[in-house]
C-alpha cells in the first residue's frame, strides 16, 4: 500500500485533496449553519454526537497505547475508526444545527464555557489538515515524519474530542429553554 502513494502525481493529488478538504469543510459547515430546516426534530442528536466525541477520545488513547506496544495493525485500525467517528460526529452536528435553534449558555461559568467552546471550534478547524497530513505520512510509510506530526496532532485531536463532551455537558441543561 505504501508504494501507491509514493507516485509524485498521486502524492500531489493527495496534498491538494487535504488542502481542499481543510478549506471546504469549515466553509460548508459555516454555510450550513445559516440553513434552517423547519419541521424536523433532531433534538435527540446532541447526546449522541457528544458520545461519539467521547468514544473518539477513548479510541485515540487506546490507539496511542497500541502503538507504544508496537501493535501497528491495531493502531492503524483504531485511527481509521477515529477518523470515521469524527466524520459521523460532523454529519450529526451539522444536521442538528440545520434543524434547531442555537442554545444560549445560561450558567454561571460563562468565561470558562466560552474559552472551552472557542478553543474547541478553532482547534477543530486546525485539526483537519494536521490529522490528514499525519495520516498521509503513515500511508506513505514515512513513519519518521508521521511520528513528528503525531506529537502535536494527537493532543489537538484529543483536546477537540474531549472538549466536545465538556461543551455538551455544560450546555445540555439549557436545551429547550
Amino acid at each position: 500500500m505504501s508504494t501507491t502513494i509514493q507516485d509524485p502525481s498521486k502524492l500531489k493529488r493527495a496534498k491538494i485533496g487535504i488542502y481542499t478538504l481543510s478549506a471546504v469543510v469549515p466553509l460548508v459547515v459555516a454555510i450550513l449553519f445559516k440553513v434552517q430546516i423547519k419541521g424536523v426534530d433532531l433534538s435527540f442528536l446532541p447526546p449522541i454526537y457528544a458520545t461519539i466525541n467521547g468514544v473518539t477520545a477513548v479510541t485515540l488513547v487506546v490507539s496511542l497505547i497500541a502503538i507504544k506496544q508496537k501493535n501497528m495493525n491495531l493502531h492503524r485500525a483504531l485511527n481509521r475508526f477515529a477518523l470515521l467517528l469524527s466524520l459521523l460526529f460532523l454529519a450529526l452536528y451539522v444536521a442538528y444545527h440545520m434543524t434547531s435553534e442555537s442554545t444560549a449558555y445560561l450558567g454561571d461559568y460563562k468565561t470558562v464555557y466560552f474559552f472551552i467552546l472557542i478553543s474547541h471550534i478553532v482547534l477543530s478547524v486546525a485539526v483537519i489538515p494536521i490529522v490528514l497530513f499525519t495520516y498521509l505520512f503513515a500511508w506513505q510509510g514515512n513513519y519518521d515524519r508521521h511520528k513528528k506530526w503525531t506529537r502535536f496532532a494527537w493532543p489537538i485531536w484529543f483536546y477537540v474530542a474531549t472538549t466536545g463532551v465538556v461543551v455538551y455537558l455544560m450546555i445540555s441543561p439549557f436545551y429547550g429553554k
